[in-house]
């Protein structure tokens, strides 16, 4: 079913792709963008993963790393991975403040999860394992296809449609210059109303088997009402400047300031936190015990957000 969806994702997006491209240069413009379109979805097909972690610099890490959370980290991800049958995942963390998580990969076998220096700062072990264990949900879905897919060609999308901003498009045809600037800021709302279609129903079935991979729902729900607090205080850059990756994470990690709000694919929290508990209920599901705090060393031992920027890719 996800092939089917990814199939007619790559159409959809490939169309609004080549009808850019013939508003900016008519036929010629058309066809370029289908040359374009149909090297992205090549690429993106075999490489997005790995495009998707080179721009959030997501650092691989392991067993053997220095800092006891970020062993713990791992080996609860590997543990879970075991348990729900699925093969090792690269496990990897993103240094950012914000707290937050995504899964990415084309499928099982060649997937990666990765976390935010900031979730492992804030969470518990227990809701860390929680939020980790909806990213496997994910991957055991197969929906990192779909989701890292669409990160991709949306971006791509977004781009072309602003870079017809520069060239105006064929203002010699009827309605070329009207047609250029509508799809201008058609085609970003378009390539997010796809994302937001597939989003919703996803997010709350991978936190219903996320919860039975982690076996505990009050962890995840814990986790998702602290990242939703802290996500809308802390900037994540790399987020702002790539909308359509928003809907990679488990908490939309933009502002949603202005044109950020297209690009809003998860459903409320709110509404995902009672679903958990009605899960924890209906399984009978022990409510959380106190716990010691065993993460007095913070996870920055890993390179924080950068303060500088540095150009538009980061």
């Amino acid at each position: 079913m996800n092939h089917a969806k990814t199939f007619i994702l790559l159409a959809a997006l490939t169309a609004l792709f080549v009808g850019i491209g013939y508003l900016i240069g008519g036929a010629m413009g058309m066809v370029i963008a289908l040359v374009l379109a149909a090297t992205l979805n090549l690429v993106s097909y075999w490489n997005a993963d790995k495009i998707v972690m080179r721009m959030y610099r997501a650092q691989p890490v392991d067993e053997t790393h220095p800092n006891a959370v970020v062993r713990a980290y791992v080996a609860d991800v590997l543990q879970m991975a075991e348990g729900a049958g699925l093969p090792r995942p690269v496990v990897a963390i993103i240094p950012n403040d914000q707290p937050n998580a995504f899964a990415t990969g084309r499928n099982p076998e060649n997937a990666a999860v990765c976390a935010t220096s900031g979730l492992l700062d804030l969470l518990t072990r227990d809701e860390v394992r929680g939020v980790m264990a909806h990213e496997l949900a994910h991957v055991k879905n197969r929906d990192t296809l779909v989701m890292t897919v669409t990160a991709t060609v949306a971006g791509a999308i977004s781009a072309l449609a602003n870079f017809a901003l520069f060239f105006g498009g064929d203002r010699e045809r009827t309605g070329g210059l009207i047609g250029t600037l509508a799809l201008m800021l058609l085609a970003p709302l378009a390539a997010g109303l796809v994302q937001m279609a597939i989003s919703r129903t996803r997010e709350y079935q991978a936190d219903r088997i996320g919860a039975e991979i982690a076996g505990d729902p009050h962890a995840l729900a814990s986790a998702l009402g602290k990242i939703e607090a802290y996500a809308r205080r802390i900037h994540n850059p790399v987020a702002e400047r790539n909308p359509a990756s928003g809907q990679l994470f488990i908490i939309n990690p933009l502002a949603g300031k202005g044109a950020d709000n297209l690009f809003s694919t998860h459903p409320a929290t709110g509404n995902r936190v009672k679903a958990l508990m009605a899960l924890a209920v209906s399984t009978g599901a022990a409510p959380p015990r106190p716990r010691p705090v065993i993460n007095e060393a913070r996870a920055t031992t890993v390179p924080t957000t950068p303060t500088t920027p540095r150009g538009p890719w980061g």
